[in-house]
Parts: C-alpha cells; sequence; structure tokens
C-alpha cells in the first residue's frame, strides 16, 4: 500500500470531510473498507489507518509489552482505547467526531498528508514540515553518507 501525498480538504457543518480521491483509489484498490483512527502519540494530527495496518501495529505492540506488568497494559490500554472506527459514506466522505476534530484544533480546513501505509490529518494552520534547508541538511546527515559505488 502506498498512500503519498499532501491535499486539502474541507469539513462540512456535519464533521464530514472528503478522503481526498487519490487515497480513496488506493484504498479501494487494496480493498479497504474500514478505517482506524486515533490522534497521532506525538503531534497534533489525527492517523487513519487501514484495518489491515492498524491491526498489525496493535500486534507489534502487544508483542513487546506484558500482559502482567501494570505499566504495560497501562501503556496499551492507551494505545487501543482511544480510537475510532470509521468507513466512507457513499460520496466519499468520512465522519469525523467533534472530540475528534477538537483534539487537533480544526475549524473547518485540513491536510491529508500519505505517510505511506497511513494518512494524517492535520488543521490546515499547522506546518507539518521542515523549513527546506533544514529538509536537505537533515536528509543529507541521514542518507548522505559515502558508499563504496559513491567513490567510482
Amino acid at each position: 500500500m502506498r498512500l503519498y501525498g499532501n491535499i486539502n480538504g474541507r469539513f462540512d457543518v456535519k464533521g464530514r470531510v472528503f478522503l481526498p480521491a487519490t487515497f480513496r483509489k488506493v484504498l479501494q484498490t487494496e480493498g479497504v473498507s474500514t478505517i482506524v483512527m486515533r490522534k497521532d502519540v506525538f503531534q497534533d494530527c489525527l492517523v487513519l489507518y487501514p484495518e489491515k495496518i492498524w491491526n498489525e501495529q496493535v500486534d507489534i505492540l502487544r508483542g513487546r509489552l506484558n500482559r502482567w506488568n501494570k505499566q504495560h497494559q497501562m501503556i496499551y490500554r492507551q494505545f487501543v482505547s482511544d480510537v475510532e472506527i470509521l468507513t466512507l459514506d457513499a460520496n466519499g466522505r468520512l465522519l469525523i467526531p467533534k472530540r475528534y476534530l477538537e483534539m487537533i484544533n480544526v475549524s473547518g480546513a485540513v491536510k491529508f498528508i500519505g505517510m505511506g501505509d497511513s494518512i494524517e490529518m492535520w488543521a490546515e494552520r499547522d506546518e507539518p514540515f521542515m523549513a527546506a534547508q533544514d529538509f536537505g541538511e537533515a536528509l543529507e546527515q541521514l542518507m548522505g553518507q559515502p558508499t563504496t559505488d559513491d567513490d567510482d
């Protein structure tokens, strides 16, 4: 599954938003009908997971936690309890509960950002990206290490 791009959207008065067609097509091709949504652990955005990807993530987390450890149980409980199961309506819209919109302070406009196997939803006014120069420097530091092939 490859969900990529940065696409703006707008909520209607009922809290519905069209999932961008680019993402809908990928999800339909993969046979995805259920999306699991939760607030991101680190940032003020919502993350939309195709159900299969969500289940894989939960399995990875559960595999690292001990059911007989109180803190581990609290971590697991918090991670899985604050989710919402969503399905697209016939028009390709998602109904986002108001409490989730309040969590990320959305007033109407959002950015959908494809993250490969999930989709982030940000308030339009938020800037989830690094400055171009900072991004270039960080990418160079991460990926710019010469390899033996680079010496040719």
